[in-house]
This record gives structure tokens, sequence and C-alpha cells, in this order.
């Protein structure tokens, strides 16, 4: 870990485990999924401490201050070291993990195809 260095924001994704491989890191920085002071970047952008960095991952969005790079994947102990979120971010990420307990979303128990019993009961419902 260091605190002078710059390190490439992939590498340092990988490094701070948001992302479980450097591929994926790479994927979402080149979708637009992270922002370096809400700056769309390339993934070979270097990232040193005192910068911002928003991530989105699904619903999940963090807004974090770089403290340390550090280019070997750690513990996660040690990944938590490299950044500090904002309390906004954790205030927001908190009310968001209770709207989706206190709402529950219909569609979120449909997986996959409907099975044959599953199609009966549809078509029993649009006759009734």
């Amino acid at each position: 870990m260091s605190d002078s260095a710059a390190i490439r924001i992939d590498k340092w994704l990988w490094a701070a485990r948001f992302f479980k491989t450097r591929t994926l890191a790479t994927e979402a920085v080149d979708a637009g999924h992270v922002q370096v002071n809400d700056t769309r970047i390339k993934p070979a952008r270097a990232v040193r401490p005192g910068e911002k960095i928003q991530v989105v991952i699904g619903e999940q969005r963090w807004e974090l201050i770089v403290l340390a790079v550090a280019d070997k994947r750690g513990s996660a102990t040690v990944a938590r070291t490299l950044y500090e979120e904002t309390a906004e971010s954790i205030a927001a990420r908190a009310a968001r993990i209770e709207a989706r307990r206190v709402e529950h979303e219909p569609a979120d128990d449909i997986h996959g195809r409907p099975t044959k019993r599953d199609r009966r009961q549809m078509g029993r419902v649009r006759w009734e």
C-alpha cells in the first residue's frame, strides 16, 4: 500500500474489492459506471489519494474518497483502508436498502419462464 503513488482505476477497484476481477472493473469503467471527480473516465486513468470516486454496481451506489492506493489485492480489512465512504453515500444506500425491504417488487418472485402450472393459473385469472 502506497500513499503517494498513482495507480490505474481498474486495478484500484479490483484491489479495493469492488469487483472480483480486473476485467469486470474495466468493463464497468468502460460502461460509465465509474466516475472520478464527476467525470467519466477510461480504465487506464490514474487515481490518487484524495480523489472522489462514484461507483455504480447494479442498484448499489458508492461515493468514495481515495485514501491510499494498492497494486495488490489483499484481505477485505486491508481493502477497506484504501477508501472512505462519504456520509451522504452511506445514508443514501441505507435509505435504498430500507425502501427495498419495505416495498416488495412483485416481479422479484418470478424466475425464468413460467411452468405449465403457472400458465394454467394465468389462464384462469384472465378468464375469471
